[in-house]
């Protein structure tokens, strides 16, 4: 079962630079409301790949710092619908 719109945007949105709520609700409704749910499904198993990372300890923690930050920075990004097709959704 997929999760409901309001589940895929159940994170924390303080961080992400520029977050705009309105381009976000039209990206749902638009034409690429499809592959911008699929970002968010990305975004959410990112955000598990994160946490999992974060917590080994036979890497260096200077490497695994780095790596989850990447994760995190990828699933923003994708949240942010940095990765839809020029015009379409984007204003």
């Amino acid at each position: 079962m997929q999760p409901a719109d309001q589940e895929l945007l159940d994170f924390d949105t303080s961080a992400l630079e520029g977050w705009d709520e309105q381009l976000v609700r039209a990206a749902l409704d638009g034409e690429n409301g499809p592959l911008y749910r699929n970002h968010l499904h990305i975004a959410l198993h990112l955000d598990r790949w994160a946490k999992a990372e974060s917590t080994r300890t036979d890497t260096d923690a200077r490497y695994t710092a780095g790596y989850v930050q990447a994760l995190e920075d990828m699933a923003a990004y994708l949240r942010q619908t940095y990765y839809l097709p020029e015009g379409g959704d984007r204003r």
